[in-house]
This record gives structure tokens, sequence and C-alpha cells, in this order.
């Protein structure tokens, strides 16, 4: 199979940012969503929630990249070298403030196969998480899941999803899971199995979202985890 060169890596970018009033900030994925399968050589969707640079103008750059075993995200932005300017903040705050946080979708290049097979999903990861090894900036690298390209017919029930997460119980009794970097107010997804919470407050964890054959907490659109670290 030939190689797969759908590679966009921000060297121009960083010539460009050189030489005017830009500068390039690395960012990290703290969550993904995916399809868990797709069809040969087409491009797919991917969610990603980014933190990024506060109080400055700034462009945002997917930093994807795909060979022949992963698809990689190491986002990046272009930032304004002008000093920062914040809006007024209250001086008492009692609680932490989730980082602000781009909620955008990426786009993952085809993936050529002759028959089916998968490919790993890995995204660009804060400093203090496992990760076996570094993109070319620096950034450690981690694992967020795989994906399953096939010739045709891929199963599109599942989409898979991973990232930094903490669960709570809402007012009716129901375990939830949001990923940290999520900051619409909505309450998260409701977790399949609800006695399943040890080791995840602000754990890494993998899963994939699938209509349940049992409705959980009157949903049937539920997230199976599959493990947490």
């Amino acid at each position: 199979m030939r190689s797969l060169y759908y590679i966009y890596i921000p060297i121009v970018a960083a010539l460009a940012a050189c030489e005017s009033d830009l500068e390039l900030q690395s960012g990290v994925v703290q969550w993904m969503e995916w399809p868990a399968e797709v069809v040969t050589a087409k491009p797919f969707p991917v969610r990603l929630l980014v933190p990024f640079p506060a109080c400055y103008h700034w462009v945002f750059k997917p930093g994807v990249s795909a060979d022949q075993s992963a698809v990689t995200f190491a986002p990046y932005f272009l930032v304004r070298k002008a000093a920062p300017v914040c809006p007024p903040t209250v001086a008492d705050v009692t609680i932490a403030l989730p980082n602000p946080t781009l909620d955008t979708v990426g786009t993952a290049p085809g993936l050529a196969v002759t028959t089916a097979r998968t490919f790993e999903m890995r995204g660009s990861a804060a400093v203090y998480l496992a990760s076996p090894s570094p993109s070319a900036g620096g950034t450690p690298v981690r694992t967020f899941g795989d994906v399953v390209v096939r010739l045709s017919n891929p199963d599109t029930s599942r989409r898979n999803a991973a990232g930094l997460v903490f669960w709570r119980v809402d007012n009716t009794g129901c375990v939830r899971i949001r990923p940290l970097a999520y900051v619409d107010g909505g309450l998260g997804f409701v977790l399949e199995d609800q006695a399943d919470t040890v080791g995840l407050m602000y754990a890494f964890a993998r899963g994939y979202f699938h209509d349940a054959a049992t409705p959980v907490c009157g949903q049937t659109r539920v997230f199976h985890l599959l493990s947490r670290n």
C-alpha cells in the first residue's frame, strides 16, 4: 500500500509567523470524538475540544497528519504578539473556572486501505499526561483510541470518544460524565454502567457512544466506558 502523504505540518505557518506580528503556540486536545468505523479513502469529521489562548487574538490550525498507522491532531494557534487584553473579572473568585475552550470539528484525511484494518487516533496532550511519543514540536502525543477503516459498509452506530473527564450525579440521581473542557453548561453524557465510577474523577477516559438496548436514566444514547487512567 502506498504511503499516506496527507501531512499538514505547521512549517509554513511558523515561517510566516516569524515574519509578522504572530507567534505560534502549541495546543492540546482535551477531548476527541470520531466515527468508530469509516470507509476507505474518505475524509471524516473529528470533534476536538482545545483550550485556546485567552485574551489574545488568534487563528486556530488543527495540525492534522496521517501515516500508515495513525491519524494525529497536533493543534496550534497563530497568536498576535500584542499585549493581552482581558475583560474585567470579579476579584473574589472562590471556584476554579475552566480554561476557555474551542469546540471545533477537524477533518481527518481519507485512509486508503486494500483490506479492512485499524488505525490509531492520536492527539497532542498536556505534559502531565502519559505520552508514548513526542510530537515534532515537543508536545507529548497520546493515543485516544482507534478507527476501523473498511472497504465499504462501515458500522455507523458507534462513535468513539476519549479525553479528560470528571463525573457527577444530576438531580435525578443519574451518573453523568463530562469532559473537563466542556463549558457549554450541559449536564454531560449518561454513563451506561451507573456503578462504574471508581477512578473516573479527573481521569483520561476512553469509550464510545451507542444506543443501549435498555434505556439508562431514560436515555438510549449512552457512553460505554472502556478504560480510564
